[in-house]
């Protein structure tokens, strides 16, 4: 899975999330708006049973206790305890469940439940007392699961409108992102075909040089740099498209890119290469892979001012290769280390802040691997990693 798979795959992933939750969300609020409507027809029963006891000739001092814990209470847990808060119980001393309302079987039927979910009841509300002719009794109360599923709303809106937002600025950043693509990618483009035509100019008059009878050795360095220029111009024709892939060595690959640089580089920058001794193929785009290189040595370079060591280091493991560009430069601090890799980033006062960019989508867009700053030390350097994966080895 490449970045553009992994950032539509996360775009649908939080977009069915959003809807899921807030799909939930009006289903829970429809069921709470119904237990609502039932609940205040429960309370207007409770009303007219009251009424009608207390007008009766055969009005007792409290309701019945049918009234407070009958079948009008469908979701309240309650337990009615005597005068010292302990269970009311039968004739063979267990709890009677006829004083508890709204408990499950599986606490019923324990006492350890029964007790533990009594303490939890006398946490919750403070009780009520019934003066029942002198006898005193406590009804102890829970929460009903309307206002314990209330207690999750606020959160359940929260991750709603943190996903909301979350989206909304994800393909804001996406959408960006894409532009600036497309930007890099059309001046790229058009780089390569600007450069296109006076170099079709420059390959003609290099041929009538060589019928003016010119030294040869300047027409052998003109080809040289008719050759690059080919090379830089295809390179930029490439961003923007899906490159070819070929099964290539990259010890080989490195080491052209190495020789080339080198020879083009000041003296003052001391080169040094660690290849290992047998060949390792790669599924690689030589061209952009040598711009990649090409870019992390004029990093250094910059970096070191000029002036100081870089090495460039190959190693390998069962899947995996690993190419490491190491200089003696002023080193960068860690809230950089993924900073420098943004286009149009540069602590340059000349440039585009370009190179990197390039760099990292070349390697992680085109060739599926990884590049980053290894590690890196103010004033002692920066190690920067390539990491490819051999021919054959499965994504």
């Amino acid at each position: 899975m490449n970045f553009s798979d992994e950032r539509n795959f996360s775009s649908y992933f939080i977009i069915i999330a959003v809807v899921v939750i807030t799909a939930l969300v009006l289903w829970s609020t429809s069921l709470f708006l119904q237990r609502l409507k039932d609940d205040e027809r429960t309370k207007i029963e409770i009303w007219a049973q009251s009424q009608k006891a207390l007008n009766s000739e055969q009005s007792d001092d409290y309701l019945e206790l049918s009234i407070l814990i009958g079948s009008t209470n469908r979701s309240i847990p309650i337990i009615i305890t005597d005068s010292n808060g302990d269970f009311i119980r039968d004739s063979i001393g267990k709890p009677d469940p006829s004083y508890f309302q709204n408990l499950s079987e599986t606490v019923i039927n324990s006492d350890k439940k029964l007790k533990s979910y009594l303490s939890r009841l006398k946490s919750e509300n403070k009780p009520i007392e019934l003066d029942l002719r002198g006898t005193v009794q406590y009804i102890y109360y829970g929460h009903s699961d309307i206002l314990n599923k209330l207690k999750y709303y606020p959160i359940a809106i929260a991750l709603i409108l943190f996903l909301l937002i979350g989206v909304i600025y994800f393909f804001f950043t996406t959408s960006k992102a894409s532009e600036q693509n497309k930007l890099w990618a059309g001046m790229a483009k058009e780089t390569a075909h600007q450069i296109g035509t006076p170099l079709s100019s420059l390959v003609g008059w290099n041929e009538i040089l060589k019928v003016e009878n010119v030294n040869p050795e300047y027409i052998i360095e003109i080809e040289k740099d008719i050759e690059r220029l080919k090379v830089i111009t295809e390179r930029f024709s490439k961003i923007g498209s899906i490159p070819n892939l070929e099964e290539v060595d990259i010890v080989q690959e490195t080491k052209d890119a190495y020789t080339y640089l080198q020879s083009r580089s000041s003296k003052l920058i001391h080169f040094s290469l660690n290849l290992p001794d047998k060949p390792i193929y790669v599924s690689l785009n030589s061209q952009l892979y040598s711009w990649t290189i090409e870019n992390l040595v004029k990093n250094a370079i910059d970096a070191m001012r000029g002036k100081g060591d870089l090495k460039i280091d190959l190693t390998d493991d069962a899947k995996r290769v690993f190419i490491r560009i190491k200089d003696s430069g002023k080193g960068l601090s860690k809230s950089k280390f993924t900073k420098i890799f943004d286009p149009g980033y540069t602590s340059k006062s000349r440039g585009w802040g370009l190179g990197l960019s390039l760099a990292k989508r070349i390697i992680e867009e085109y060739h599926l691997g990884r590049i980053k700053v290894l590690r890196s030390e103010i004033d002692k350097g920066t190690t920067f990693q390539i990491t490819l994966r051999k021919s054959g080895v499965k994504v």
